[in-house]
């Protein structure tokens, strides 16, 4: 398998390109009307563009949407019956809801876009990761999600029912919980070894593992050859399964997001969001 890696010189005139775009083009603000509504740009939907702890963002969602991600990971806790979202209990604060930051915003973006997040229409993924005590949080998660069924995924038996947003619970995973129920609005983000033990994709249509506990390679010098076959294994598994494939704790810069993008992983983890928009542009004319 040959990787292909962009040259500085177009990653330095793209860069260049946009900033002068910018400079040229005269401010919303002092060239509408007075009292008329500026309309945010449409972004390109990048629908392989994963937000990694979306919520750590200065505006959790509203950036990965600005940007064009389809995909945004938040992660949840259970604290007095309300599902709060945070990287730790440290972090916990009673107004971050999962209903306010993401639930809510993304109805009211589906319903302005006539039922898609984005205007130009695009799959788009909520990844749910489950900090502890997933069997507590799946009833709790499950009605919340009921609340939301016209614009989420549905999942009924063998059938999927593609709404505009498909919800993915990952880390603490109600597995059985999950298999038992026979009629839900969400799926789950499997582990590594559900590809040999070949879940049903109605269950998990996504696989999920950590970079650094299948690969050595960081990013420095080439990227070794038994270590491309074992990615492409993983890859060729997943897709003759029909899921989709993550990785994280990949180290979040270029050269990585190069191998992972250019070897067909379906969803590129950042943490980096504009630098992996304008990446994913570049590199084929809006990531798909």
């Amino acid at each position: 398998m040959i990787f292909r890696f962009l040259p500085r010189s177009s990653a330095v005139g793209l860069a260049f390109g946009v900033a002068l775009a910018f400079a040229l083009t005269p401010r919303a603000a002092e060239t509408s009307p007075p009292g008329t509504a500026v309309p945010l740009p449409d972004p390109v939907p990048l629908t392989r563009a994963h937000a990694h702890n979306d919520y750590e963002h200065r505006r959790p969602l509203l950036d990965a949407l600005d940007c064009g991600f389809c995909s945004v990971e938040a992660d949840i806790f259970l604290v007095d019956g309300e599902l709060l979202v945070a990287h730790s209990r440290l972090g916990l604060k009673k107004e971050r809801t999962l209903d306010r930051l993401y639930l809510e915003p993304l109805a009211e973006r589906v319903k302005a876009n006539g039922g898609s997040v984005y205007a130009r229409r695009a799959p788009f993924t909520l990844l749910i990761d489950i900090k502890e005590n997933g069997a507590a949080i799946y009833p709790v998660l499950k009605e919340k999600l009921h609340r939301f069924a016209p614009i989420c995924t549905r999942y009924t038996g063998t059938n999927v029912i593609a709404g505009a947003i498909t919800v993915v619970l990952s880390g603490d995973r109600p597995v059985e919980l999950v298999k038992a129920d026979g009629d839900r609005d969400c799926a789950l983000d499997g582990p590594i070894e559900a590809l040999d033990q070949n879940w049903p994709v109605t269950l998990a249509p996504l696989v999920s593992a950590s970079w650094e506990s299948l690969f050595e390679w960081r990013g420095k010098g080439l990227f070794p050859k038994d270590q491309q076959e074992r990615l492409h294994h993983l890859i060729q598994q997943s897709r003759q399964q029909g899921r989709r494939l993550r990785f994280w704790a990949v180290p979040d810069r270029p050269e990585l997001w190069n191998v992972v993008y250019w070897s067909g992983v379906d969803l590129v983890n950042t943490d980096r969001l504009p630098q992996l928009r304008d990446f994913l542009l570049q590199a084929n004319a809006g990531g798909k």
